[in-house]
């Protein structure tokens, strides 16, 4: 009974010690799981963190790190004691060393420079008191930044398909080589077990592909986008030749005349020869570079077909150019700025008479135009005029009165009127001045009141001049002192011509004139008495003759002869009559 109750203080103590421990042990901070895993980079720093914060009463009394060992054992790296200080072990003194100063309290580890044997299972160890031993595991991972190269392969125009490049790349965990071109070819890959990585590129080389884009992409998990290996493709070929020359047109006399060798090869031309079929070189010309220019200037005898060759290591490409010298034609940039002032005086000149010949011709043309127009402007007046004196005297005719007594006075003015419209002083062709001309050379025309002065004057010079006048035995009556200023004659006054009188029953007889004297004899009204006249005989016989001029007698009456100027008498006009009798 005894050793029943003994069993059971004893499980109750160690039930309250259990729980006594557990109430005063610490805890990890860092790694919170028991077993971690970590990545890192070769020649680069590795932390590994391990720390333990101590519970209540307990205390840390020493911190070790081992590294697990591909047999299972492990082997101490490091040691710290909190009194005796921290020590390292074997191969791993100076390579690793604890990051704080404090290392029961921070007791993470610290690789400097990573290398790829440093791959492993780290094992971080805490002796406490009064609760015991307490650890973490920590898996590192040791990855390594890929090692790239680019080997190009120069490759010749004409050769079998083979390599154009190689790309290696050694890395941990192995690389993945991939090509960037716009070429196409065949692409090898291969791998060691070293890790390392090679990439080829195949394909049959041609001129064109010469410097095209040929790059190898290196992708590894290190690297956040793939890393790029430039390369240009290399084919080389032959020179490719072409001659050029700055102008198409080659003349005698032309200077500085060149042609230019143009070349594309690869590798680059390292000699350029000129030569001209039918011998050596013309004399002053010489090869510059790659010209070969003329220092003289161009004959016919330079023309021909001249060649150009270029070398490389590859080999030797030419090409032939047919030179051709014409003679010498005139073209406006071979003018000298002598030669093109002449032209310009000379052109300047020319187009100056032009200029005076077109404003002459252009003035001549004005005055012609204008004399037509002042030649049109008379013939209207004229044709004015005529017509002004035509109508009044139809409407003096037409506008007459019916009564008997002023009859004879009319027939007067009219007789005066036919006669001044036939004779050779009449008031219709005088339309200028005579021979008077202005300063153009045009004829003078006259103004309307010039014109009408004109005329009267010519009238009073007329009737003082013609046999018709009084002194010549024409009866007062039949001569107009005045003629009206209507129609250019000059004015009669009232009283100053006699009435014509006549009887209905006596008609007008005209008879030729005997050697006697003969006179005008006129009607009077009953009552008074026959005027007549006391002239002499020559002058009767003119009046006689005058009147045969105009009139002739038919059937008893005095009818008025056929003219141009005519004017025909009013019906009512025609009872007056004239008789002429001989004595």
């Amino acid at each position: 009974m005894d050793f029943a109750r003994i069993k059971t203080n004893y499980a109750l103590l160690f039930f309250y010690l259990q729980l006594y421990v557990s109430l005063s042990r610490g805890e990890f901070v860092e790694p919170s799981e028991p077993r971690a895993s970590q990545r890192s980079m070769t020649d680069s720093q590795t932390r590994l963190p391990c720390r333990y914060k101590a519970g209540p009463g307990e205390k840390v009394v020493q911190v070790t790190w081992y590294k697990e060992l591909p047999d299972s054992t492990k082997d101490q790296m490091i040691t710290a004691h909190f009194t005796d200080g921290h020590t390292e072990f074997g191969r791993y003194s100076g390579r690793v060393r604890f990051e704080s100063g404090s290392p029961t309290e921070n007791s993470a580890l610290l690789i400097p420079s990573t290398e790829e044997s440093d791959e492993g299972v780290y094992t971080c160890h805490f002796s406490t008191y009064p609760n015991g031993n307490f650890e973490r595991s920590i898996s590192l991972t040791v990855w390594s930044l890929p090692i790239s190269s680019l080997d190009p392969v120069v490759m010749r125009e004409g050769q079998s398909f083979g390599l154009a490049a190689s790309c290696r790349s050694m890395g941990r965990p192995p690389p993945h080589l991939s090509w960037d071109s716009p070429l196409v070819g065949q692409i090898q890959n291969r791998s060691s077990e070293s890790g390392a990585v090679t990439s080829l590129f195949s394909l049959y080389p041609l001129r064109a592909m010469n410097g095209k884009r040929l790059d190898c992409l290196v992708w590894h998990p290190g690297f956040e986008r793939p890393r790029r290996i430039s390369n240009a493709l290399e084919v080389q070929y032959p020179p490719e030749v072409k001659i050029s020359a700055a102008t198409g047109e080659w003349t005698v006399g032309l200077e500085k005349a060149e042609l230019v060798c143009n070349t594309q090869a690869q590798p680059e031309v390292h000699n350029i020869t000129w030569k001209w079929k039918g011998g050596a070189l013309p004399g002053g010309s010489t090869v510059v570079g790659d010209k070969l220019v003329f220092k003289r200037p161009l004959r016919l005898n330079d023309s021909g077909v001249y060649e150009c060759l270029a070398s490389n290591q590859v080999g030797t490409g030419r090409m032939e150019y047919e030179f051709n010298v014409a003679e010498k034609t005139f073209r406006l940039a071979d003018i000298t700025s002598d030669n093109f002032l002449l032209l310009a005086i000379g052109g300047g000149a020319v187009l100056l008479v032009l200029v005076m010949v077109v404003v002459i011709l252009l003035v001549n043309r004005h005055h012609k135009n204008r004399h037509r127009k002042l030649e049109m402007e008379l013939s209207e007046k004229t044709l004015e005029i005529n017509s002004l004196s035509r109508q009044n005297s139809l409407r003096r005719v037409n506008s007459a009165s019916t009564d008997i007594r002023v009859q004879p006075e009319d027939y007067a003015l009219l007789r005066v009127d036919s006669r001044m419209k036939n004779s050779q002083m009449s008031l219709e062709r005088p339309i200028y001045r005579g021979s008077q001309v202005d300063e153009l050379g045009r004829p003078v025309v006259w103004s309307e009141r010039e014109l009408g002065e004109e005329r009267r004057r010519r009238v009073e010079s007329f009737l003082k001049s013609s046999n018709m006048s009084l002194d010549s035995g024409l009866p007062s009556s039949l001569v107009p002192l005045r003629p009206q200023v209507e129609e250019g004659l000059v004015p009669c006054r009232d009283g100053e011509l006699p009435h014509l009188r006549q009887t209905p029953s006596s008609p007008l007889r005209l008879r030729e004139p005997p050697s006697s004297t003969s006179r005008l004899e006129s009607w009077s009204v009953p009552g008074q008495q026959q005027q007549q006249d006391d002239d002499t005989d020559s002058g009767s016989f003119q009046i006689s003759e005058a009147l045969n001029n105009h009139f002739y007698y038919s059937n008893g009456q005095l009818r008025p002869r056929p003219h141009s100027n005519a004017i025909l008498l009013h019906p009512s006009q025609q009872g007056s009559v004239i008789r002429t009798q001989t004595t």
